[in-house]
Protein backbone atom coordinates (compact mmCIF):
# COMPACT_ATOMS: atom_id res chain seq x y z
CA UNK A 1 0.00 0.00 0.00
CA UNK A 2 1.23 3.40 -0.93
CA UNK A 3 2.14 6.26 1.65
CA UNK A 4 -0.32 9.03 2.19
CA UNK A 5 2.03 11.36 -0.34
CA UNK A 6 0.63 8.95 -3.55
CA UNK A 7 -2.64 10.42 -2.89
CA UNK A 8 -3.26 13.81 -4.95
CA UNK A 9 -5.29 15.01 -1.88
CA UNK A 10 -5.57 18.88 -2.87
CA UNK A 11 -7.28 17.83 -6.27
CA UNK A 12 -9.66 14.97 -5.06
CA UNK A 13 -10.90 17.91 -2.53
CA UNK A 14 -11.14 20.12 -5.34
CA UNK A 15 -13.36 17.99 -7.50
CA UNK A 16 -15.62 16.84 -4.91
CA UNK A 17 -16.05 20.39 -3.04
CA UNK A 18 -16.86 21.40 -7.28
CA UNK A 19 -19.31 18.57 -7.20
CA UNK A 20 -22.64 20.54 -6.62
CA UNK A 21 -21.51 23.36 -8.85
CA UNK A 22 -20.98 20.87 -11.75
CA UNK A 23 -24.79 19.85 -11.23
CA UNK A 24 -25.87 23.07 -10.80
CA UNK A 25 -24.30 24.41 -14.38
CA UNK A 26 -26.04 21.10 -16.25
CA UNK A 27 -29.49 21.93 -14.30
CA UNK A 28 -29.55 25.48 -14.99
CA UNK A 29 -28.30 24.87 -18.59
CA UNK A 30 -31.62 22.97 -18.59
CA UNK A 31 -34.17 25.14 -17.17
CA UNK A 32 -32.89 27.82 -19.32
CA UNK A 33 -33.52 25.83 -22.30
CA UNK A 34 -29.82 25.91 -24.14
CA UNK A 35 -29.75 22.11 -25.31
CA UNK A 36 -33.28 22.42 -26.69
CA UNK A 37 -33.10 25.79 -28.69
CA UNK A 38 -29.10 24.56 -30.04
CA UNK A 39 -31.32 21.06 -31.08
CA UNK A 40 -34.26 22.76 -32.59
CA UNK A 41 -31.95 25.70 -34.64
CA UNK A 42 -30.18 22.79 -36.39
CA UNK A 43 -27.08 24.73 -36.34
CA UNK A 44 -24.89 26.13 -34.06
CA UNK A 45 -25.17 29.66 -32.13
CA UNK A 46 -24.02 32.46 -30.80
CA UNK A 47 -23.64 33.38 -27.58
CA UNK A 48 -25.63 36.71 -28.23
CA UNK A 49 -28.05 35.07 -30.26
CA UNK A 50 -28.30 32.06 -27.47
CA UNK A 51 -28.98 34.76 -24.78
CA UNK A 52 -31.54 36.85 -26.53
CA UNK A 53 -33.24 33.58 -27.42
CA UNK A 54 -33.78 32.45 -24.56
CA UNK A 55 -34.05 36.37 -22.43
CA UNK A 56 -30.65 36.42 -20.66
CA UNK A 57 -27.83 38.48 -20.50
CA UNK A 58 -25.17 37.85 -22.77
CA UNK A 59 -22.16 38.04 -19.67
CA UNK A 60 -23.94 35.46 -17.91
CA UNK A 61 -24.83 33.09 -20.59
CA UNK A 62 -21.79 33.40 -22.68
CA UNK A 63 -19.98 32.00 -18.91
CA UNK A 64 -22.95 29.35 -18.74
CA UNK A 65 -22.07 28.18 -21.88
CA UNK A 66 -18.30 27.99 -21.74
CA UNK A 67 -18.89 26.16 -18.06
CA UNK A 68 -20.74 23.99 -20.62
CA UNK A 69 -18.37 23.17 -22.84
CA UNK A 70 -15.71 22.24 -20.25
CA UNK A 71 -17.82 19.87 -18.76
CA UNK A 72 -18.38 18.38 -22.70
CA UNK A 73 -22.50 18.95 -22.56
CA UNK A 74 -21.38 21.61 -25.50
CA UNK A 75 -19.09 22.21 -27.81
CA UNK A 76 -17.52 25.37 -29.32
CA UNK A 77 -16.60 26.29 -33.18
CA UNK A 78 -14.09 29.30 -33.66
CA UNK A 79 -15.55 30.71 -36.84
CA UNK A 80 -14.45 34.49 -38.08
CA UNK A 81 -17.55 35.95 -36.05
CA UNK A 82 -16.34 34.58 -32.95
CA UNK A 83 -17.52 31.37 -30.63
CA UNK A 84 -20.15 29.09 -31.78
CA UNK A 85 -21.77 26.56 -29.77
CA UNK A 86 -23.85 23.26 -30.67
CA UNK A 87 -25.10 20.04 -28.47
CA UNK A 88 -22.80 17.59 -27.88
CA UNK A 89 -24.40 13.65 -28.68
CA UNK A 90 -24.77 13.09 -24.75
CA UNK A 91 -26.74 16.66 -24.21
CA UNK A 92 -28.93 15.97 -27.50
CA UNK A 93 -29.83 12.09 -26.24
CA UNK A 94 -30.47 13.00 -22.79
CA UNK A 95 -30.79 16.26 -21.82
CA UNK A 96 -33.63 17.74 -24.84
CA UNK A 97 -36.75 17.52 -23.63
CA UNK A 98 -37.67 15.71 -27.12
CA UNK A 99 -35.60 12.88 -26.94
CA UNK A 100 -37.05 9.66 -25.82
CA UNK A 101 -34.15 9.27 -23.58
CA UNK A 102 -34.04 12.65 -22.12
CA UNK A 103 -33.43 12.99 -18.44
CA UNK A 104 -34.87 16.61 -18.38
CA UNK A 105 -37.72 15.78 -15.80
CA UNK A 106 -35.80 14.09 -13.47
CA UNK A 107 -33.07 16.89 -13.82
CA UNK A 108 -35.78 19.79 -13.06
CA UNK A 109 -37.19 17.57 -10.23
CA UNK A 110 -33.32 17.16 -8.68
CA UNK A 111 -33.23 21.10 -9.24
CA UNK A 112 -36.38 22.02 -7.25
CA UNK A 113 -36.34 19.85 -5.23
CA UNK A 114 -34.00 17.43 -4.40
CA UNK A 115 -31.76 19.65 -4.14
CA UNK A 116 -33.62 21.76 -1.83
CA UNK A 117 -33.60 18.93 0.63
CA UNK A 118 -29.83 18.39 0.90
CA UNK A 119 -29.06 22.09 2.22
CA UNK A 120 -30.23 20.23 5.46
CA UNK A 121 -28.27 17.40 4.80
CA UNK A 122 -26.60 17.62 8.13
CA UNK A 123 -30.00 18.33 10.09
CA UNK A 124 -31.16 14.83 8.47
CA UNK A 125 -27.75 13.16 9.57
CA UNK A 126 -28.31 14.56 13.48
CA UNK A 127 -32.37 14.10 13.68
CA UNK A 128 -32.40 10.78 11.15
CA UNK A 129 -35.25 12.24 9.32
CA UNK A 130 -36.43 13.97 6.35
CA UNK A 131 -36.08 17.22 5.76
CA UNK A 132 -39.68 18.81 3.93
CA UNK A 133 -40.51 20.52 6.91
CA UNK A 134 -37.54 22.62 7.15
CA UNK A 135 -37.37 22.70 2.84
CA UNK A 136 -40.91 23.31 2.16
CA UNK A 137 -42.30 23.98 5.58
CA UNK A 138 -44.72 20.68 5.04
CA UNK A 139 -44.74 17.99 7.36
CA UNK A 140 -42.31 15.06 7.20
CA UNK A 141 -44.52 12.47 9.05
CA UNK A 142 -45.91 11.06 5.47
CA UNK A 143 -42.99 11.22 2.98
CA UNK A 144 -45.38 11.06 -0.33
CA UNK A 145 -47.44 13.46 1.20
CA UNK A 146 -45.08 15.84 1.51
CA UNK A 147 -43.51 14.61 -2.26
CA UNK A 148 -46.91 15.26 -3.39
CA UNK A 149 -47.63 18.80 -1.74
CA UNK A 150 -48.87 20.26 -4.72
CA UNK A 151 -50.12 19.06 -8.29
CA UNK A 152 -47.27 21.04 -9.95
CA UNK A 153 -44.94 18.81 -7.71
CA UNK A 154 -46.47 15.87 -8.49
CA UNK A 155 -46.62 15.93 -11.60
CA UNK A 156 -42.96 16.79 -11.72
CA UNK A 157 -42.12 13.62 -9.79
CA UNK A 158 -44.00 11.32 -12.22
CA UNK A 159 -42.41 13.06 -15.06
CA UNK A 160 -38.86 12.18 -13.78
CA UNK A 161 -39.33 8.81 -12.49
CA UNK A 162 -40.56 7.92 -15.96
CA UNK A 163 -37.19 9.30 -17.71
CA UNK A 164 -35.61 7.23 -15.62
CA UNK A 165 -37.42 4.19 -17.01
CA UNK A 166 -36.67 5.12 -20.14
CA UNK A 167 -32.59 4.44 -20.20
CA UNK A 168 -33.08 2.08 -17.03
CA UNK A 169 -36.41 0.09 -17.42
CA UNK A 170 -35.60 -2.57 -20.09
CA UNK A 171 -32.50 -3.58 -18.04
CA UNK A 172 -34.13 -4.69 -14.95
CA UNK A 173 -37.18 -6.04 -17.10
CA UNK A 174 -34.93 -8.23 -18.85
CA UNK A 175 -32.54 -9.42 -16.20
CA UNK A 176 -35.35 -12.06 -15.59
CA UNK A 177 -37.81 -14.00 -18.43
CA UNK A 178 -40.41 -12.91 -17.18
CA UNK A 179 -42.61 -13.95 -20.03
CA UNK A 180 -44.55 -16.79 -17.97
CA UNK A 181 -46.16 -13.98 -16.20
CA UNK A 182 -49.08 -12.69 -17.92
CA UNK A 183 -50.76 -10.87 -15.05
CA UNK A 184 -48.60 -8.49 -13.75
CA UNK A 185 -48.98 -5.48 -10.89
CA UNK A 186 -46.70 -2.55 -11.09
CA UNK A 187 -47.06 -1.74 -7.08
CA UNK A 188 -46.05 2.15 -6.86
CA UNK A 189 -46.21 2.18 -10.87
CA UNK A 190 -46.32 6.05 -11.21
CA UNK A 191 -46.21 7.50 -14.59
CA UNK A 192 -46.25 4.13 -15.98
CA UNK A 193 -43.15 4.19 -18.14
CA UNK A 194 -41.83 0.73 -16.28
CA UNK A 195 -45.31 -0.63 -16.78
CA UNK A 196 -44.95 0.16 -20.77
CA UNK A 197 -41.38 -1.10 -21.12
CA UNK A 198 -42.97 -4.56 -19.87
CA UNK A 199 -45.76 -4.89 -22.19
CA UNK A 200 -43.61 -3.89 -24.74
CA UNK A 201 -40.46 -6.94 -24.29
CA UNK A 202 -43.63 -9.02 -23.10
CA UNK A 203 -46.20 -8.67 -25.60
CA UNK A 204 -48.20 -11.41 -24.03
CA UNK A 205 -48.46 -9.19 -20.43
CA UNK A 206 -51.16 -7.11 -19.05
CA UNK A 207 -49.21 -4.67 -16.42
CA UNK A 208 -52.03 -3.19 -13.72
CA UNK A 209 -50.64 0.15 -12.20
CA UNK A 210 -51.39 0.10 -8.57
CA UNK A 211 -51.09 3.64 -7.14
CA UNK A 212 -53.06 6.93 -5.24
CA UNK A 213 -55.97 7.57 -6.80
CA UNK A 214 -54.60 11.49 -7.59
CA UNK A 215 -51.28 9.39 -9.27
CA UNK A 216 -53.25 7.23 -11.26
CA UNK A 217 -55.57 10.22 -12.95
CA UNK A 218 -52.80 11.97 -14.06
CA UNK A 219 -51.17 9.02 -15.12
CA UNK A 220 -54.35 8.35 -17.26
CA UNK A 221 -54.55 11.78 -18.21
CA UNK A 222 -50.63 12.61 -19.26
CA UNK A 223 -48.73 9.35 -19.52
CA UNK A 224 -50.54 6.58 -20.96
CA UNK A 225 -52.59 6.70 -24.00
CA UNK A 226 -56.00 5.30 -23.84
CA UNK A 227 -55.31 3.07 -26.84
CA UNK A 228 -52.47 0.76 -24.27
CA UNK A 229 -54.76 -1.59 -23.83
CA UNK A 230 -52.47 -4.03 -22.16
CA UNK A 231 -52.08 -1.43 -19.52
CA UNK A 232 -54.70 -1.24 -16.71
CA UNK A 233 -55.00 0.88 -13.45
CA UNK A 234 -55.90 0.40 -9.86
CA UNK A 235 -57.07 3.17 -7.63
CA UNK A 236 -55.33 2.35 -3.54
CA UNK A 237 -53.09 3.06 -0.88
CA UNK A 238 -50.78 -0.73 -0.65
CA UNK A 239 -50.36 -0.23 2.42
CA UNK A 240 -54.24 0.39 3.58
CA UNK A 241 -56.24 -1.25 0.84
CA UNK A 242 -56.12 -4.59 -0.35
CA UNK A 243 -54.24 -6.06 -3.22
CA UNK A 244 -55.33 -8.00 -6.04
CA UNK A 245 -55.07 -11.28 -6.78
CA UNK A 246 -51.97 -11.54 -9.90
CA UNK A 247 -49.28 -13.85 -11.12
CA UNK A 248 -46.04 -10.96 -10.19
CA UNK A 249 -45.64 -8.00 -8.33
CA UNK A 250 -43.59 -5.89 -9.46
CA UNK A 251 -42.17 -2.98 -6.84
CA UNK A 252 -39.55 -0.50 -8.93
CA UNK A 253 -37.37 1.64 -6.51
CA UNK A 254 -40.69 1.64 -3.69
CA UNK A 255 -38.89 -0.90 -0.94
CA UNK A 256 -36.06 1.70 -0.12
CA UNK A 257 -38.49 4.45 0.36
CA UNK A 258 -39.10 2.39 4.04
CA UNK A 259 -37.29 0.87 6.95
CA UNK A 260 -37.53 -2.73 7.43
CA UNK A 261 -40.81 -3.26 9.43
CA UNK A 262 -42.87 -1.49 6.79
CA UNK A 263 -41.48 -3.55 4.00
CA UNK A 264 -42.11 -6.64 5.85
CA UNK A 265 -45.76 -5.32 6.20
CA UNK A 266 -46.27 -4.23 2.43
CA UNK A 267 -44.25 -8.10 1.55
CA UNK A 268 -46.22 -10.01 3.67
CA UNK A 269 -49.33 -8.49 2.41
CA UNK A 270 -47.91 -9.56 -1.62
CA UNK A 271 -47.16 -12.88 -0.44
CA UNK A 272 -50.87 -13.65 0.34
CA UNK A 273 -51.98 -12.05 -2.88
CA UNK A 274 -49.78 -13.92 -5.15
CA UNK A 275 -50.85 -16.97 -7.07
CA UNK A 276 -49.23 -20.39 -6.38
CA UNK A 277 -45.84 -20.15 -8.46
CA UNK A 278 -46.09 -16.53 -8.98
CA UNK A 279 -43.46 -13.88 -7.83
CA UNK A 280 -42.23 -10.66 -6.80
CA UNK A 281 -39.81 -8.47 -8.78
CA UNK A 282 -37.67 -5.78 -6.73
CA UNK A 283 -36.62 -3.29 -8.82
CA UNK A 284 -33.70 -0.78 -6.54
CA UNK A 285 -29.85 -0.09 -6.56
CA UNK A 286 -28.06 -2.64 -4.57
CA UNK A 287 -25.02 -1.74 -2.28
CA UNK A 288 -22.04 -4.14 -2.37
CA UNK A 289 -22.20 -6.79 0.73
CA UNK A 290 -19.42 -4.57 2.25
CA UNK A 291 -21.04 -1.40 1.76
CA UNK A 292 -18.11 -0.18 0.32
CA UNK A 293 -20.01 0.45 -3.04
CA UNK A 294 -21.36 1.58 -5.74
CA UNK A 295 -20.62 5.39 -5.11
CA UNK A 296 -23.79 6.30 -6.77
CA UNK A 297 -25.87 4.24 -4.80
CA UNK A 298 -24.44 5.33 -1.20
CA UNK A 299 -25.01 9.04 -2.61
CA UNK A 300 -29.18 7.55 -3.06
CA UNK A 301 -29.27 6.28 0.27
CA UNK A 302 -28.32 9.65 1.73
CA UNK A 303 -31.02 10.89 -0.59
CA UNK A 304 -33.58 8.42 1.22
CA UNK A 305 -32.20 10.22 4.38
CA UNK A 306 -33.25 13.10 3.21
CA UNK A 307 -36.59 12.72 1.77
CA UNK A 308 -37.86 9.38 2.52
CA UNK A 309 -38.08 6.54 5.72
CA UNK A 310 -35.73 4.41 3.81
CA UNK A 311 -31.88 3.39 2.94
CA UNK A 312 -30.96 1.44 -0.15
CA UNK A 313 -29.72 -2.04 0.86
CA UNK A 314 -27.50 -4.93 -0.08
CA UNK A 315 -28.95 -8.01 -2.12
CA UNK A 316 -28.82 -9.88 1.09
CA UNK A 317 -30.76 -7.66 3.08
CA UNK A 318 -33.86 -7.62 0.27
CA UNK A 319 -33.35 -11.44 0.04
CA UNK A 320 -34.18 -11.76 3.75
CA UNK A 321 -37.01 -9.53 3.61
CA UNK A 322 -38.27 -11.56 0.98
CA UNK A 323 -37.69 -14.54 2.69
CA UNK A 324 -39.36 -13.22 6.01
CA UNK A 325 -42.09 -12.61 4.05
CA UNK A 326 -42.33 -16.14 2.61
CA UNK A 327 -40.81 -16.01 -1.08
CA UNK A 328 -38.05 -18.46 -1.33
CA UNK A 329 -36.18 -19.16 -4.71
CA UNK A 330 -35.02 -15.37 -4.39
CA UNK A 331 -32.56 -14.37 -7.49
CA UNK A 332 -30.55 -11.39 -7.96
CA UNK A 333 -29.19 -9.80 -11.27
CA UNK A 334 -26.80 -7.07 -11.44
CA UNK A 335 -27.49 -5.28 -14.58
CA UNK A 336 -24.37 -2.98 -14.48
CA UNK A 337 -26.50 0.48 -14.81
CA UNK A 338 -28.75 2.05 -12.50
CA UNK A 339 -31.13 -0.57 -11.17
CA UNK A 340 -30.30 -4.20 -10.51
CA UNK A 341 -33.43 -6.92 -10.14
CA UNK A 342 -34.09 -9.48 -7.40
CA UNK A 343 -37.08 -11.99 -7.63
CA UNK A 344 -38.27 -13.99 -5.50
CA UNK A 345 -40.92 -16.69 -5.85
CA UNK A 346 -43.42 -18.21 -4.05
Amino acid sequence: MGSTEDLDYPQIIVQYSNGFLISKVMFTACELGVFDLLLESGKPLSSDAIAARLGASTMGMKRLLDACVGLKLLAVEMTQEGALYRNTEISSIYLTKSSPKSQYHIMMYYSNTVYLCWQYLADAVREGRNQYERAFGVSSKDPFGAMYRSDEEMLRFMAGQNSVWSICGRDVLAAFDLSPFTQIYDLGGGGGALAQECVSLYPNSTVTIYDLPKVVQVAREQFVSPEEHQINFHEGDFFNDSIPEAELYILSKILHDWDDDKCKQLLAKVYKACKPGGGVLLVESLLNEDKSGSVETQLYSMNMLVQTEGKERTAAEYSKLLEAAGFGMVQVKRTGKLYDAVLGRK
